[in-house]
């Protein structure tokens, strides 16, 4: 770990607060009142419980930069209350807890792979592609007739996501999904 002062802290970097915690940096401000002190005010998350809070600091205050160590891990299968995902450089395994992921393994099927964010050999969070490609397992039959525009019909996925695609999507068919919105992109190519 490294000090730097708070006034070399940008967005999208991560640092140790005083409570030990890491957290994100979201959005930074510098405010350089003429001749009075500047003052630096972070939006800051916390990594461990997601919750956002805003930080005045004087920025030639010291902080801690949390070095993260990002790994292309492959999904392997299922492992009770947990997900099996493997290094793809050293083929070692780790299980990550069905509550640690959430929702996000509704877009990750066997052999996709995905960035695991690592702090100091802990799993600290799951970056997903910006795209998947899915099967679609279940939706209605196109409605004749209804050509009107942005008519989109539920869907769903092999995962069990549930989204809206377009009249001509049917079943069996592959499509790209947006993992951040959760939209249905395009057919698959």
């Amino acid at each position: 770990m490294a000090s730097i002062e708070y006034s070399q802290v940008r967005k999208g970097m991560v640092i140790v607060g005083d409570d030990g915690q890491l957290y994100h940096v979201v959005d930074r401000d510098l405010n350089t009142p003429g001749n009075w002190r500047a003052i630096l005010q972070l939006k800051l998350k916390n990594l461990k419980t997601g919750s956002i809070a805003m930080n005045r600091v004087r920025p030639q205050d010291k902080v801690e930069q949390a070095y993260l160590d990002k790994r292309e891990m492959e999904y392997l299968y299922q492992d009770g209350d947990g997900y099996v995902f493997m290094d793809s450089e050293n083929y070692d395994q780790i299980t990550l807890a069905k509550e640690w992921i959430g929702d996000q393994m509704l877009y990750m099927k066997e052999g996709n792979k995905a960035q695991v964010v690592f702090y100091e050999g802990k799993p600290l969070s799951l970056e997903l592609p910006a795209t998947v490609e899915l099967k679609v397992t279940d939706t209605e039959p196109a409605l004749k007739g209804a050509t009107a525009a942005a008519q989109y019909k539920p869907a769903t996925m092999e995962t069990g996501l549930k989204i809206q695609v377009p009249p001509f999507v049917g079943i069996g068919e592959m499509v790209a999904v947006d993992t951040r919105t959760g939209e249905y992109l395009s057919r698959a190519k």
